[in-house]
């Protein structure tokens, strides 16, 4: 596998990193060197490259941000994904592009599915969806569009990381309790994006990709405060009050529910992902290791 991997430098990257399979050729492209927006610059480096496959990390992720700079986030999330299935097609690679759960508008009550209607609520949703769209009419007919969703690991900003910052600084947190999802660690998102490139006979499309289980913000600080008590860390905070969202304002909207079906993705590959509990559980143990330098 020759892999050209977009956004070498983020968070999710980091994994696709490390359990990219033995023998691959793994080659990064990041800003400032490479401009995912600049359809030249972007056809030319995988012209040279001839990678197999292709996997687009790459986002402009600010949520509240993409709400005054939606032109921006239009042409990172947008157009960038097209000219990079534009690049898939003419080297006959495949292309791995990461979505998001912000593409819908979060008023259901059941899981979302692939195929269920997208009307996102935010700049951020409608360029992500941007992005899908352009990969869908390229006419690109090997790709996977990976659907994730409270996306946290190693190596980046998180909830899990703003969370532990401040139950060492306060003694009170306050979290929003109406907002439901799957919190998803980047090396179990990471090892399933591996299993879909792995197969025979792939059926390339749509997939949602996310832990197993629910919960609400406010379940998962709990979940996090509390890890990381019997994980030794150095946590002041004795509350995780929960709060609505209406007392804690944002510029972009965000989906109140946005946990994920992922039966697609379980009979395409026949592997179970972990519950989030269990995975955040992993998180810690990782931090440990790597706080001791292991």
């Amino acid at each position: 596998m020759k892999l050209a991997l977009i956004g070498s430098n983020g968070m999710l990257a980091r994994k696709v990193r490390e359990l990219a399979p033995v023998g691959s050729e793994l080659h990064g492209f990041d800003l400032p060197e490479f401009d995912l927006t600049d359809r030249a610059q972007v056809l030319a480096a995988m012209a040279r490259l001839k990678p197999t496959v292709i996997i687009n990390c790459a986002a402009f992720t600010n949520v509240d941000g993409c709400e005054t700079q939606e032109d921006l986030a239009t042409r990172v999330n947008g157009a960038g994904p097209g000219y990079l299935a534009e690049a898939a097609q003419a080297v006959g690679a495949v292309l791995v592009h990461i979505s998001t759960d912000y593409v819908f508008a979060g008023d259901q009550t059941s899981p979302y599915r692939e195929d269920d209607p997208t009307t996102p609520l935010s700049a951020y949703g409608r360029s992500k969806l941007a992005g899908e769209k352009a990969i869908v009419a390229s006419g690109l007919a090997r790709y996977f569009i990976v659907r994730t969703s409270w996306l946290y690991g190693p190596g980046g900003k998180n909830f899990v990381e703003t969370m532990l910052r401040l139950a060492v600084e306060r003694d009170e947190l306050r979290v929003v309790a109406d907002q439901f999802g799957s919190p998803t660690y980047t090396g179990d998102l990471a090892a399933a994006i591996f299993r879909l490139l792995a197969l025979s006979s792939p059926a390339y499309g749509i997939y949602h990709l996310a832990d197993l289980g629910e919960c609400s913000w406010h379940g998962f600080a709990e979940a996090i405060v509390e890890l990381a008590r019997l994980h030794g860390e150095p946590v002041k905070a004795l509350r995780v009050l929960p709060i609505a969202t209406s007392d804690y304002p944002l510029p972009a909207p965000r989906p109140a529910y946005s946990v994920f079906n992922k039966e697609k993705y379980l009979a395409a590959t026949g592997a179970a992902l972990p519950h989030w509990r269990d995975s955040l559980d992993s998180y810690f143990r990782e931090r440990s290791q790597l706080k001791k330098g292991v």
